[in-house]
């Protein structure tokens, strides 16, 4: 029988994803494993692989739109089956009535007649003149622009993801027309309201009377009062969207620096004789070793002597980690993302080296897989590369600490004769989650870590 195919929740928290690409087309045959579609995530593009056999009978949610975590966004026939068993199974997700909201809107747009244009599956994408509410989307009997919320401080009818868009752009949804079925708010909507000038902003409002004061129904962001629409920038300025990837980073930069007290620590780390073992070290080694490569493996190794920084927080205990899985920060055109190197603490240089190469480049791709970049025990962020001298770098939560690394610069220091003379320097500074490690507890993980850096052998044992 025909199978709904919905858009998985490839990352945990993942609200909505986009299909990048269709790696087949309408009436092509899939085998179980067969690569059916790319879905682009906050972080990454991931392969979407069929779980069972058939022929891909029709594309619900084309590439380049998106569609939320459980949508269903194509259907798989069986051998025999016909565009009729399509329409059945589309009107059978349809009337399930399915309690959740997103559930129905994504059972409701998935249910287009037969031969209709892809596009037409997903009308929180689909283009529409703004603020023209679409007839052909709602029943008969509905009115083609019936309110989206009740005057009397009944329920907004909204998509999840209008709500989302509304809420960080500061939108007020109550009396803006919904051009999806019945009426109902969707993402575009939203963007034709923040598309328009200022001055046309409060005409919508005024179509409904004001809601009580304390209107209990009316969800949590569209009580807040509309400010300036964002879309009226100053003269000159380019408007540049956030991306799925970039609106992470910041909802998470925020939630860490704004929950998580952080205290720091900065040493200066003598460079000389690490750079004189990595000289070497690659005079000899099928590949080369980066500095970044043996500061990775150091601040593994001194983990592993003091495990009590291995940790993480939670609301209902502190985990210790029995490895030490190191996130390392990489810069791609979408912004930071940190690949993970597992068990680095028991793994060789040119293994690490090899490891940090390969997920970096995947990074960049825009390959990794989930299990790839979730997780990890401690973080190392290195802007030494870019002549950044020193610099504190904000704690990636659950994770309890981050390493920030700086430049390596020949600088005056003072010797243990006391004589002046120059060496190669390297600045830290550690950002810890005071909840979970105290400082004497850090000051003596950094203790050990610039001695493995001034001797680089105990790395290597």
């Amino acid at each position: 029988m025909a199978i709904l195919l919905h858009m998985p929740e490839v990352a945990a928290n993942m609200e909505s994803a986009t299909i990048v690409s269709w790696a087949k087309a309408e009436g092509d045959p899939v085998a179980v494993g067969d690569a059916l579609a790319d879905i682009e995530t906050d972080k990454a593009v991931i392969e979407f692989t069929a779980e069972a056999a058939g022929v891909l009978g029709r594309i619900l949610v084309p590439a380049g739109q998106a569609a939320a975590v459980a949508a269903p966004i194509g259907v798989l026939l069986a051998p025999g089956e016909q565009a009729a068993d399509i329409d059945a199974l589309l009107s059978q997700a349809a009337g399930a009535g399915p309690a959740d909201p997103a559930t129905a809107q994504a059972a409701a747009s998935a249910a287009v007649p037969a031969g209709a244009p892809a596009s037409a599956a997903v009308p929180d994408e689909a283009p529409a003149p703004a603020g023209i509410a679409s007839a052909a989307a709602a029943p008969a009997s509905a009115p083609a622009a019936s309110a989206p919320a009740d005057p009397a401080g009944g329920r907004l009818f909204a998509s999840p993801l209008a709500r989302r868009l509304a809420a960080e752009a500061g939108l007020d949804l109550r009396g803006l027309p919904g051009s999806g079925p019945h009426g109902r708010i969707v993402k575009r909507d939203v963007r034709a309201a923040l598309a328009r000038p200022p001055a046309a902003a409060p005409a919508a409002a005024a179509s409904v009377p004001a809601q009580p004061a304390a209107a209990p129904a009316v969800a949590p962001q569209a009580a807040a009062p509309a400010p300036a629409v964002p879309a009226a920038a100053e003269a000159g300025a380019t408007r540049i969207p956030h991306s799925a990837m970039r609106r992470t980073i910041a909802r998470r930069l925020l939630e860490s620096k704004t929950s998580v007290p952080h205290f720091y620590l900065r040493a200066d780390c003598r460079m000389d004789e690490l750079l004189a073992l990595r000289e070497t070290i690659n005079a000899g080694a099928p590949r080369r070793i980066s500095v970044n490569d043996m500061i990775v493996k150091a601040a593994a190794v001194a983990l592993a002597e003091l495990p009590d920084m291995n940790v993480s927080w939670t609301d209902e205990a502190l985990l210790r980690h029995a490895a030490v899985d190191i996130s390392v920060a990489v810069a791609t055109e979408n912004g930071l993302i940190t690949p993970i190197v597992r068990q680095a603490e028991g793994r060789s240089l040119s293994a690490i080296s090899a490891d940090i190469a390969r997920l970096a480049q995947r990074a960049r791709e825009g390959r990794l897989q989930p299990q790839e970049y979730q997780g990890g025990s401690f973080t190392v962020s290195n802007l030494g590369m870019h002549g950044v001298r020193e610099f504190a770098a904000i704690i990636n939560p659950p994770q309890a600490a981050i390493l920030a690394v700086g430049a390596t610069e020949r600088r005056a220091v003072v010797d243990a004769q006391g004589q002046l003379a120059v060496a190669s320097m390297m600045s830290v500074t550690l950002s810890v989650d005071h909840r979970a490690i105290d400082g004497a507890l850090a000051a003596r993980w950094l203790k050990i870590f610039r001695r493995l850096i001034e001797a680089p052998l105990g790395i290597l044992i």
